[in-house]
């Protein structure tokens, strides 16, 4: 049953995070952040947030204003989310680099 909670939290928290990033994207051209994944512990306390930023030559810098602006970035989903949540799980970001792992593995499969 508590699996059931944490993945329907989960997955409003994905959804409100990406429209969030979305907006304070857009006035950046050309950087493209989406949220690929998101786990949330067990008591609901800590949200764990993949993010895939494009291109991913900017993803370190990117995360580390991510990181930097985690206040008010909680802040905006506790505006979004108050009236489905109690408490607003501490943000925790992480570059998902899978699609360029999967890209690697194409680049390497063409060179045979």
């Amino acid at each position: 049953m508590q699996e059931t909670r944490q993945n329907k939290i989960a997955r409003l928290l994905q959804k409100e995070l990406s429209v969030i990033f979305q907006q304070q994207t857009r006035a950046m051209h050309g950087v493209m952040v989406s949220v690929t994944r998101v786990r949330v512990s067990p008591d609901l306390s800590i949200c764990t947030a993949y993010l895939s930023i494009f291109p991913s030559d900017k993803g370190e810098e990117l995360l580390k204003n991510i990181n930097a602006n985690e206040k008010t970035i909680r802040y905006d989903l506790g505006t979004r989310v108050r009236h489905q949540l109690r408490i607003i799980p501490e943000l925790r970001f992480f570059i998902d680099d899978s699609l360029d792992y999967i890209q690697h593995i194409d680049e390497l499969l063409q060179q045979k």
